[in-house]
């Protein structure tokens, strides 16, 4: 996954979800961000952000807050990167299969339905950008669409059909992820009894560079 044009600048402010304000080439400039997700710990005055330029020339926001450094570790924050990164991904994992992503089943949308010989697989995404000592958590918000899909996939695995949740942690050289029961104990809950079932977990690294991002390493899973 490649972003064609970046651009480097100072974190100023976030004045909402959507927006950041940030410093490039001495000029304050308005940025949309593309995580809706809290990020606190992430933009923090001053840090050092990269810029993405927007594919449309006549949008509000010329540019895309869409990596954060942190610290020696550069973190992606691009919540349209994971499934873009997974997408690339998963014909090295299922090379005969026929990948069909946003695919609709009972009242959810997951990410992707891989079409095998061996029937249909299920996958969810989930972007994770919380780090924290070394460990990677998710979720940084609660999210009660999360839930939903844990469950859905879940009742899948029940009815005997392969299912999996990848999560795709958005930096390298964490030691393990491990979901954030502090800010989200249904979610975390609902992930155990998804693996009960029979539901895979994954979780995986992605080399990050300051305009392209490829899902790496496996990492290990602590529930």
């Amino acid at each position: 996954m490649q972003y064609k044009t970046i651009m480097h600048g100072k974190f100023l402010s976030r004045p909402n979800r959507f927006i950041a304000l940030v410093e490039m080439n001495g000029k304050e400039q308005i940025c949309h961000v593309k995580n809706t997700g809290r990020c606190r710990e992430l933009l923090i005055p001053g840090t050092h952000v990269i810029l993405s330029a927007a594919k449309n020339p006549a949008r509000k926001t010329a540019f895309d807050l869409v990596a954060v450094k942190k610290g020696d570790r550069l973190i992606n924050i691009d919540a349209q990167a994971p499934n873009q990164a997974t997408a690339e991904f998963l014909p090295t994992v299922f090379p005969k299969g026929a990948i069909c992503p946003e695919y609709k089943i009972e009242d959810s949308r997951l990410d992707f339905c891989i079409e095998t010989r061996d029937g249909p697989v299920y996958l969810e995404v989930k972007g994770v950008t919380l780090e924290e000592d070394g460990v990677a958590m998710f979720p940084d918000a609660p999210t009660l669409r999360g839930t939903k899909h844990l469950r859905t996939l879940t009742r899948l695995a029940m009815q005997g059909y392969k299912t999996y949740v990848l999560f795709v942690i958005q930096m390298e050289g964490v030691s393990y992820f491990t979901p954030n029961r502090r800010t989200d104990p249904i979610f975390a809950d609902a992930l155990v009894e998804a693996a009960a079932a029979g539901v895979t977990l994954w979780a995986r690294d992605c080399h990050i560079t300051d305009n392209t991002m490829e899902i790496g390493s496996a990492v290990e899973i602590r529930l």
